[in-house]
């Protein structure tokens, strides 16, 4: 897999994806992750890459010529299977999506900052719009950091048991049951022990009634 990522602050993204898991994939070239930084593409002196919106109203624009050329540049090189705009107006990011953009080639993301970018990229290039969560950050890098950790450690070979991820919370559209690790007691508070039983087939029957349990109560929703 390989991501390109368009924004005017890469260094925010990238240094929130070189910990942990992800180092792994990058590491063992699973995934590949490129960083364009949208200013380098300005034909202004000044490299400005924002301006006032047409109509009024507060609030810069990422101005439509520099992400026109950088994608312009980069379609020249590979075909992407997806081309996503992280905006808060854009549909939810959910597990479900995760799992299916793992298994696509290429992605290019787009970070808006400001108040957001020309409407004729989001028209005529976009074609996907995501966000992770109904409220407004300062700009896409974050959102880009948790789209690509989301869908990263879905790669095959990136998580050492992959199995795990098959049994995170939203993989069935229930929350996962409630985890325990050793001691079995600690100062008077017990691990369940069914737990501890060594039965199988009683284990995840537990567990599958305490996933339903938890989901009813916290997210009903997504029954």
């Amino acid at each position: 897999m390989r991501i390109d990522i368009l924004s005017l602050f890469p260094k925010i993204i990238k240094s929130s994806l070189e910990h942990s898991i992800i180092k792994k994939a990058l590491d063992k070239n699973l995934v590949t992750i490129k960083y364009h930084n949208i200013r380098d593409y300005s034909k202004n002196k000044y490299k400005k890459v924002d301006d006032y919106q047409y109509g009024g109203g507060s609030g810069m624009v990422l101005m439509i010529q520099p992400i026109c050329d950088c994608i312009k540049e980069l379609k020249k090189e590979r075909k992407y299977c997806k081309i996503i705009y992280l905006t808060p107006d854009g549909k939810k990011l959910d597990q479900g999506t995760s799992n299916k953009c793992s298994l696509l080639e290429n992605i290019l993301l787009i970070c808006g900052h400001y108040k957001g970018i020309d409407q004729r990229i989001r028209e005529h290039f976009v074609t996907d719009e995501i966000s992770i969560g109904d409220y407004v950050i300062s700009g896409g890098e974050l959102a880009a950091s948790v789209f690509c950790d989301s869908v990263i450690r879905l790669v095959p070979g990136v998580l050492g048991d992959e199995s795990s991820a098959l049994t995170d919370s939203f993989q069935d559209n229930r929350l996962s049951e409630p985890i325990y690790t050793r001691p079995e007691n600690y100062k008077g508070l017990l691990v369940p022990k069914i737990l501890i039983s060594g039965n199988t087939k009683e284990i995840e029957r537990w567990r599958e009634k305490k996933s339903l349990e938890r989901t009813k109560k916290y997210r009903p929703d997504l029954l």
